[in-house]
C-alpha cells in the first residue's frame, strides 16, 4: 500500500511550507494524575454515566461512542434516541447536532478539525464524521459540529484515478479522524479491510490492510487496528511512514483486545477487554495493564 506514504508525505510537506491517561483502579477510582499532553482516560458504555478520570459524570442521557474534540472542550456521542449530540465535559450544554430520522443506527462519531489554509485556499473544518446504517446498509456521513438539528451528508470516498482505484461506498464503519490535515481511517465490514481517507489538497483514499476498528495516531503516521489472530482479537499497528510495517502489540493475547484509542501524545493506547480497560505502550515495548474494570469504549480527553 503506497497511497498513504505518498499522500501523507505530500500533505506534511505542503503544511510545512505554508506555515496519561489517568490510571483507574479496579473500583474506578483515580490512582494517578496525568499531564495535559497524555490526556485523561474516559469510558462510555451506553449508560448516562461516563467515567472521566476515575469519576462518574452524569450526562443526563444515555451516552454511546463518546469522542472528544481535539481541544477537549466538547464531547460528541450518540444519545439514547439515536441522535448525534455534543455536550460540555460535565454533561451540561447538550445540543442535538443531528436528529436521527428513525430506522437508522448511528455510531462512532469522530471530530475532523483543521485550520484554514489561506495560501492553498482550503477552508477550516469543524465536522463530525460518523457511520449511519439504514436498511442494513452502512455509509459514512458528516455534518458541521456547529449544526443544530442539522441534516448529515454522505462523505465522499474517492480513490486513485484509473483502474482499481474505486473504493466501496457502502459497508463502511468505525471512522476515526486525527491530526491537522483532515485525515481519517475507517473499516469496511464487507471487505474486512481498513481504509484511509486524505482530505487536504484533494480528497483521495485507499486500502491499507486487513482489520477492523482502526484509529489514526495524533501524528497521522500510524494506524492501530484489530485483527483476529489464533482465535483472539489482537491489536496491531501499521507504520505509514516507514514501509507500512505492521507490528502485533498483543502477540501473547489470551483474551480479546478491541476498540483501541490513542492518547494525545501518541505514546499510549487504551484498549477494551471483556473484563475492563487496559493500557499499553504504543511502541510495543510493554504489556497490557488493566486500569479499570469498567467495560466500554475508551477515549482520551486532551
Amino acid at each position: 500500500m503506497t497511497i498513504r506514504t505518498r499522500t501523507m508525505a505530500a500533505a506534511i510537506a505542503v503544511a510545512a511550507a505554508v506555515t496519561g491517561s489517568a490510571l483507574l483502579g479496579g473500583s474506578g477510582a483515580a490512582s494517578a494524575a496525568t499531564s495535559a499532553a497524555h490526556g485523561t482516560l474516559t469510558v462510555s458504555n451506553g449508560t448516562k454515566y461516563v467515567l472521566i478520570g476515575g469519576h462518574k459524570v452524569n450526562f443526563g442521557v444515555p451516552v454511546r461512542d463518546l469522542a472528544w474534540s481535539p481541544n477537549g472542550a466538547k464531547a460528541a456521542f450518540i444519545d439514547g434516541s439515536g441522535n448525534l449530540d455534543i455536550a460540555n465535559p460535565d454533561g451540561s450544554g447538550r445540543i442535538v447536532v443531528a436528529k436521527n430520522p428513525g430506522n437508522q443506527n448511528w455510531s462512532h462519531p469522530t471530530w475532523q478539525v483543521t485550520a484554514k489554509d489561506t495560501q492553498n485556499g482550503i477552508p477550516a473544518k469543524d465536522n463530525l464524521i460518523f457511520a449511519a446504517r439504514a436498511n442494513n446498509v452502512s455509509r459514512l456521513k458528516y455534518i458541521s459540529a456547529k449544526a443544530v438539528h442539522g441534516t448529515p451528508k454522505t462523505l465522499s470516498l474517492y480513490g486513485d484515478p484509473g483502474p482499481g482505484g474505486a473504493l466501496p461506498q457502502t459497508g463502511n464503519v468505525w471512522p476515526n479522524a486525527a491530526g491537522h490535515y483532515g485525515t481519517s481511517v475507517y473499516a469496511n465490514d464487507h471487505t474486512g479491510d481498513v481504509y484511509i481517507r486524505d482530505d487536504y489538497l484533494r480528497q483521495q483514499g485507499g486500502k491499507l490492510t486487513q482489520g477492523s476498528e482502526p484509529a489514526l495516531s495524533p501524528s497521522e503516521e500510524e494506524v492501530v487496528f484489530v485483527r483476529s489472530v489464533a482465535g483472539h482479537d489482537h491489536v496491531l499497528v501499521e507504520d505509514l511512514m516507514h514501509g507500512n510495517h505492521i507490528k502485533d502489540l498483543t502477540p501473547h493475547a489470551t483474551t480479546d483486545y478491541t476498540e483501541p484509542a490513542w492518547s494525545p501524545d501518541g505514546k499510549t493506547l487504551a484498549v477494551r477487554t471483556p473484563s475492563g480497560t487496559v493500557t499499553l505502550p504504543a511502541d510495543g515495548t510493554g504489556h497490557p495493564a488493566k486500569v479499570t474494570s469498567t467495560v466500554g469504549l475508551a477515549a482520551y480527553r486532551p
